[in-house]
């Protein structure tokens, strides 16, 4: 179901998916949803969507996740799955005592046309036990992406809970799709500016905690219903991303706000202004940010990342001779691969190859926007699968691979060096803690790529030298 959609990948001629270069919509749905206090995901379809997509992410961030099923039978494919619908529901209020239950719709469910909102207002009036709140969100894995699906969620929580007010001090920040480590340090940044932020999701607690002496159904952290509520009346909202799940979707309804994220509504809806910014990976997106966080706040970038910036451009100057001119090929998720080539572009990296499994047809365009080196001469790609990127670096052999886990039997084949970055991370503890954003975060990866290099040429070199 994950694996086998037919793409038309530009260039090449109609075939099946082989190792889909992206996930189903209710995974990043479901990330989304941890990212909110006290809510249970629920994917309302086949037990076997929930399996997958709790394997997934268990393997990634190495913590028990709880992912609630309506568990589709063949009757229930046939006569409707509002029966188990409701059974589910039910089961997690008894079981979880959730604040919030997230749904999420699969191929299965969407296909036979089961109206959840339905299924919702006749729960509640057959004898409903509970005090628990729902949201909707549609993501049949037919249609875009697991990050399509995660903006969906995030959007849909949104509409239902924000509510318009006297505009206040505080600000919201709606990072995306990015790793529990990026979170906090989005916090922290925020914190040294001295405003009050809503990170809209904030699944750094849920999907990254500490140990425990006993099992918690439903782990601590998250984004409190006072702080959405809240995002209606924000001083304003910074957006990472140029891409989103603004693209060409087939089958979305286009009015309604189905296709806006949670920050378009509230621009739309409620007045907020809206500051969309590339990831801040690279000093350039960096310094965009911190421009952001000026000009809201009226206050100069703390000393603590001018250093950090000052120690950046110093480590771009050591390392310069090591990157300069090598060749890279990036894929993962849209928004993340513009800021990665961004990025690449900056120090002097040539990303030969920038592919990506999402069919928003905005990619080529927001990679030559900021990658003002050599976008010109990135092959961009959208719609591809793992083995069209195998075929194309067989062809053209790049020097080094930049994405996540999925891509490791290409960079094995080739015996080039691969840096993992983005979600998912299978085989490599610490994959939900990697820095990709800021000063900071991009010192790591900048280190990460630079190292790889050098150790593949040290590796590679009959003399085994020891000394750069």
């Amino acid at each position: 179901m994950f694996e086998t959609n037919s793409v038309l990948a530009k260039g090449t001629d109609y075939k099946a998916t082989q190792n889909a270069c992206k996930l189903c919509s209710p995974l990043g749905a479901s990330v989304a949803y941890k990212g909110f206090e006290g809510c249970v995901p629920l994917i309302h379809g086949s037990q076997g969507c929930a399996t997958y997509i709790r394997r997934y992410l268990i393997s990634h961030y190495k913590e028990p996740i709880d992912i609630a099923s309506s568990n589709f039978t063949e009757d229930s494919t046939i006569f409707g799955g509002d029966r188990n619908f409701k059974i589910a529901a039910q089961n997690i209020i008894n079981q979880y005592k959730p604040q919030l239950i997230g749904i999420s719709t699969t191929c299965l469910s969407e296909t036979i046309g089961d109206d959840v909102t339905l299924f919702l207002h006749e729960l509640k009036g057959d004898d409903f036990d509970g005090n628990a709140e729902f949201v909707v969100a549609s993501t049949p894995s037919y249609q875009g992406t697991h990050i399509d699906g995660f903006h969906e969620a995030v959007a849909a929580v949104i509409r239902k809970f924000a509510k318009k007010g006297n505009t206040g001090d505080h600000i919201n920040l709606f990072p995306g799709f990015i790793s529990t480590e990026d979170i906090r340090l989005l916090k922290e940044i925020v914190a040294e500016f001295g405003i009050e932020a809503s990170i809209l999701p904030d699944y750094s607690e849920s999907l990254d905690n500490p140990v425990w002496h006993t099992y918690k159904r439903i782990p601590e952290g998250g984004t409190t219903m006072e702080e959405v509520e809240k995002s209606g009346s924000a001083k304003a909202s910074i957006e990472f991303g140029t891409v989103l799940n603004l693209g060409k979707l087939s089958g979305r309804v286009k009015n309604l706000n189905l296709t806006k994220t949670g920050a378009q509504y509230l621009e739309k809806e409620m007045d907020v202004p809206l500051v969309r910014l590339p990831m801040p990976i690279g000093i350039t997106q960096t310094d965009r940010f911190f421009e952001e966080l000026g000009k809201l706040t009226g206050k100069k970038t703390p000393e603590k990342y001018t250093k950090q910036r000052g120690r950046l451009v110093d480590a771009y100057v050591d390392a310069h001779k090591y990157v300069f001119g090598k060749k890279a090929v990036v894929y993962g998720e849209e928004d993340f691969v513009v800021g990665m080539c961004s990025f690449l572009d900056e120090i002097g990296i040539e990303v030969a190859l920038a592919a990506s499994g999402g069919e928003s047809g905005l990619l080529e365009g927001e990679i030559l926007k900021h990658c003002p080196e050599n976008g010109d001469k990135i092959t961009v790609r959208e719609g591809y699968d793992f083995e069209s990127i195998r075929e194309w670096c067989l062809a053209n052999k790049p020097d080094i691979l930049v994405g996540h886990s999925k891509g490791y039997y290409i960079a094995r084949e080739l015996g080039i060096p691969i840096v993992r970055v983005g979600f998912p991370i299978h085989d490599r503890v610490g994959g939900q803690r990697i820095k990709h954003l800021g000063y900071s975060g991009t010192q790591e990866l900048f280190d990460k790529i630079v190292n790889a290099l050098i150790e593949y040429k040290q590796d590679s070199s009959p003399v085994g030298y020891k000394y750069m």
